[in-house]
């Protein structure tokens, strides 16, 4: 069973925003204000932001970029994942991951039929890490970006939570290069 542990101080995350979207603007972005506003609360940090179109080869630069970018260590992707032909930001996220986190879409998956009922069978939730980064990519919807922060992010993303957690292994992640 998951707990606290307070006696290990707490680890603010950096945490860059992608809202994929032909036709949002910052000022029409919901689900990214909602992201921004959850991770702030959570006491992270926004290391960045950014409204891109739903084009695979932009999504995945963006991606990479942010991957490189040592001041980054999670992005958080929302829109483009579901079933139209314009939804691509599944298979720009799986065209960066070295490795996927499948459980990730399972339990988002889990967490969604509690809401939304078998209407959550549409949705591509996605997870995986890149370079020492760890990427998610959710649904455009505020509700969605919301459960998947309430639910799973924001316990992955504490350092306090046990019995293990994301921010734990980070020095881990890149492990394989340090060995070359």
């Amino acid at each position: 069973m998951s707990r606290l542990n307070l006696d290990r101080e707490f680890i603010p995350v950096r945490i860059a925003v992608l809202t994929v979207s032909d036709s949002r603007t910052l000022d029409e972005d919901k689900s990214g204000d909602t992201l921004i506003a959850l991770i702030k609360e959570a006491g992270h940090v926004v290391a960045d932001r950014k409204i891109i179109h739903d084009e695979r080869v932009e999504i995945a630069n963006q991606l990479k970029s942010w991957c490189a970018n040592s001041e980054i260590d999670v992005v958080i992707s929302t829109g483009g994942t579901g079933l139209t032909g314009r939804d691509v930001s599944v298979e720009a996220h799986r065209d960066v991951y070295e490795k996927e986190m499948d459980a990730f879409g399972t339990i988002f998956t889990i967490v969604s039929m509690k809401k939304i009922g078998t209407s959550a069978v549409q949705s591509r939730a996605c997870g995986g890490v890149a370079n020492g980064t760890y990427l998610f990519a959710l649904p455009g919807s505020p509700g969605a970006c919301r459960d998947a922060w309430d639910e799973i992010l924001v316990h992955q993303l504490n350092y306090q939570h046990m019995p293990c957690n994301f921010v734990e292994i980070f020095p881990r992640l890149t492990e394989k290069q340090r060995r070359k």
